[in-house]
């Protein structure tokens, strides 16, 4: 079998800012992406479907010799479902309440084509379609990490300076902490390959702490969160997903929401996460280009990749900040801060390409990456796309 993970466009339209830059297998969600989920449940390397501007960077690879198997990424896989896509033969295809979740075209070169239905009869698929599920369901994203990757093995042992409460902590080799309080009673933490858990940090899950990911000293982490690979994390964080190299780390609060990559907030950013009325929050949907109910009364920001703010940035309940924006200043900036924008609730003017690239250039160095021609064609493109958002007000 050929595997290969698909973009739904309208679920795709639907998680922007987040997918502005990547396919949504890459979206970060409990300790793995989606695509490495699918990926140590198949036991093989997958492909993606995605917009051609980020295929350069994302390859699709369809078999003339394998049948290719189109799994739709905005599902989460569990072992059941596993078992019905190896079972999937040729024409058919796997839906549950007139969902694609799979589909086998056989040794065609598309997906296109008639296909007999074979309808999931469990209770329900497990998927994320808007920007905040991605932290409202992190917390079962997590537990099912947890299982996968610690089943069968020993935790790395630590220091006798640490405190250990409960028995759902796994710990990876070359993991540094000291002077630490992790309590599982609530959920399992998991602490990944060289990350470094400095004196005095509070975590409390369900909480993962990916590869090289560094939490401050003296950092209170409330589960459900994910700390993303090579991400600082200072302060106090409750119930977010902050992905891959991107910091906060510095005092401040980050509560219910999502930061992309390359993402910075400045010393004593703080984020509202519920309105003073307790009302239900709305967000900006890039798909409805509104803002609409989330259903939530707790719900805080979602940062797209490469967005930075300075010192005492306040972000008020539901905010949505797009790709590449660099934001500062008194106050709160709008509820929705377009891609590319430079300033803040004073005023906000379009932050040249160039400047931005530039800047990714200089932090790409810092963390020994290379921000290549592909990086710099994707945000060129969400550039181009993006130019009339910043006439928009929320």
């Amino acid at each position: 079998m050929n595997y290969i993970l698909f973009d739904d466009p309208n679920i795709r339209q639907q998680l922007l800012p987040i997918t502005f830059t990547r396919p949504v297998c890459e979206i970060r969600i409990g300790i793995m992406t989606v695509r490495e989920k699918w990926e140590y449940e198949l036991g093989t390397n997958f492909s993606v479907q995605t917009e051609q501007y980020l295929s350069y960077k994302y390859p699709l690879n369809v078999s003339g010799v394998h049948d290719n198997i189109w799994i739709n990424a905005s599902v989460l896989p569990d072992s059941d479902m596993v078992k019905a896509i190896k079972n999937l033969r040729a024409d058919k295809m796997l839906t549950c309440d007139n969902i694609i979740i799979a589909k086998n075209s056989g040794r065609r070169t598309t997906r296109e084509g008639k296909y007999q239905r074979v309808e999931w009869r469990k209770d329900g698929l497990f998927r994320i379609g808007r920007p905040w599920e991605i932290f409202l369901k992190n917390g079962d994203a997590l537990e099912q990490d947890f299982k996968r990757l610690s089943r069968g093995r020993k935790s790395a042992s630590v220091s006798i300076t640490n405190t250990l409460l409960g028995k759902n902590i796994f710990i990876e080799k070359g993991a540094k902490l000291e002077c630490a309080i992790i309590n599982s009673g609530s959920g399992p933490v998991y602490i990944g390959r060289d990350t470094e858990i400095m004196e005095g940090a509070v975590i409390k899950g369900p909480v993962a702490i990916c590869e090289g990911a560094v939490v401050k000293a003296g950092a209170k982490i409330y589960g459900p969160t994910t700390i993303g690979p090579y991400s600082k994390v200072g302060g106090e964080v409750n119930n977010s997903v902050i992905f891959g190299y991107s910091n906060k780390g510095h005092d401040g609060f980050l509560g219910n929401s999502v930061l992309g990559e390359w993402c910075n907030l400045g010393a004593d950013t703080n984020n509202s996460n519920l309105k003073n009325n307790y009302s239900e929050v709305k967000m900006w949907s890039y798909a409805e280009k509104r803002e609409i109910p989330t259903g939530l009364t707790f719900c805080g920001m979602i940062m797209g990749d490469h967005s930075k703010c300075g010192i005492n940035t306040m972000f008020n309940t539901g905010t949505v900040v797009g790709v590449s924006a660099n934001i500062f200043g008194a106050g709160f900036p709008n509820k929705f801060v377009p891609s590319f924008s430079w300033g803040g609730a004073a005023g906000i003017t379009t932050y040249r390409l160039q400047d931005a690239c530039e800047t990714a250039g200089r932090v790409f160095v810092r963390r020994h990456k290379k921000f290549d021609a592909k990086e710099r064609d994707i945000l060129s493109y969400v550039f181009s796309i993006t130019k009339k958002e910043r006439t928009l007000k929320a």
